[in-house]
C-alpha cells in the first residue's frame, strides 16, 4: 500500500508518516522505484500512532506503547499521566501561593518535595514489573509529599534512590508474566487505589474489620492452606515475590529508609504492625500461609 492511500486511511499527512518511518515507528519495503510499500499491520500501526499523538504522547514513548501487545506499558504510562496530572495540579497552587504573597524560599522547598516525589514514583515503576510496579508506586505515592526537613531524612531519601536504581529486576518465568498480564490487564488505577483504600480502613479500626469479615477471611484462609492454591500461578508468583523482598533488601533498607523519610508512613506502618498482630492473634494458621 502506497503513502497516498496509508495517509487517506489513517488521517495522516504525508509528511506525518514519513517522520514516523524515519523514527523507526513502523518500516515498509522500500521498492525498486524508491515507493515505500506498507502492509496492513504497519497501517493499524499507524492508525494507533495518530491517536497517541493526538493524546499528546511523544514519539519515543509511543514506539514502546505500540510494540506491547499486553499493553502493559501502556498501564505503567497512564498511571505516570495520572501523577503528572496531580503534580501540575500542585504547581497550579503553587502559582497562587506566589501570587498571593508566599516567598520563592518557600514555595522552591514545596517544588523539591515534588521533584523528590516524581523522582521515587518513576523508579519504583521502573523496579518492579507490571501490576506489582503499579500497585506499590501507588500505594507509596501518598507518603512522598513530605518536605525534607532534617539531615538523616535526606540521607534516607538518598538510600531509598540508590535501592531503587540497583534493585535487580524480579525474574518472573515466562509463564508466570503471562499469567499476571492475564490476570491484572483490567486492573486500572481506579481499581488499585479502591484496593489500597480498603487496606487502609482494615487497619484503622483492626478489630472491626476482623468481626465484619470473619467468614470471609475463614474462607480466605481455608483456600490459601489447600493444595489446590498451592498448585496456582498465583501462589507461585508470591512466593517469588517474597523471596524478592527477602534478598533484595526490600525489607532491610527500603522499607527502614521510607519510614526515616516520611514520618506518615512511619505512622502508617505502626498502624500496619497492629494489625497483623490483632489478625495473627486470631487467625495464627495465617502465618503458615505466608511461610
Amino acid at each position: 500500500m502506497f503513502i497516498n492511500e496509508v495517509s487517506k486511511i489513517t488521517g495522516l499527512t504525508k509528511k506525518a508518516i514519513e517522520y514516523y518511518v524515519e523514527r523507526g515507528l513502523v518500516s515498509p519495503v522500500i521498492l525498486e522505484n524508491g515507493y515505500r510499500d506498507f502492509t496492513e499491520r504497519q497501517v493499524e500501526q499507524l492508525k494507533k500512532v495518530a491517536v497517541l499523538r493526538k493524546l499528546g504522547i511523544s514519539t519515543e514513548d509511543i514506539k514502546k506503547l505500540i510494540e506491547d501487545e499486553a499493553r502493559e506499558s501502556l498501564h505503567a504510562f497512564t498511571l505516570k499521566k495520572e501523577l503528572d496530572i496531580q503534580r501540575e495540579q500542585v504547581k497550579k497552587s503553587l502559582l497562587e501561593k506566589l501570587a498571593g504573597g508566599a516567598s520563592y524560599a518557600e514555595v522552591s522547598g514545596e517544588l523539591q518535595m515534588l521533584e523528590n516525589s516524581k523522582t521515587i514514583t518513576e523508579k519504583l515503576l521502573d523496579a518492579f514489573p507490571g501490576y506489582f510496579g503499579r500497585f506499590i508506586c501507588l500505594h507509596f505515592a501518598r507518603f512522598l509529599n513530605e518536605p525534607i526537613t532534617t539531615k538523616s531524612q535526606q540521607k534516607a531519601y538518598e538510600k531509598v534512590v540508590a535501592f531503587l536504581d540497583n534493585v535487580p529486576p524480579i525474574d518472573l518465568p515466562a509463564d508466570l508474566q503471562e499469567y499476571l498480564s492475564e490476570h491484572t490487564k483490567d486492573f486500572g488505577t481506579e481499581y488499585i487505589s479502591g484496593m489500597i483504600e480498603n487496606v487502609n480502613k482494615s487497619i484503622e479500626n483492626p478489630d472491626e474489620y476482623l468481626a465484619n469479615n470473619k467468614e470471609l477471611l475463614e474462607q480466605y484462609l481455608a483456600y490459601k492452606q489447600s493444595p489446590e492454591y498451592k498448585k496456582t500461578p498465583a501462589h507461585k508468583i508470591m512466593s517469588l515475590m517474597k523471596e524478592f523482598t527477602r534478598v533484595s533488601g526490600y525489607n532491610d533498607i527500603f522499607i527502614p529508609a521510607l519510614k526515616e523519610l516520611s514520618p506518615s508512613y512511619a505512622e502508617y506502618y505502626r498502624q500496619l504492625e497492629i494489625a497483623n498482630e490483632k489478625l495473627l492473634a486470631q487467625y495464627p494458621e495465617i502465618k503458615e500461609c505466608s511461610d
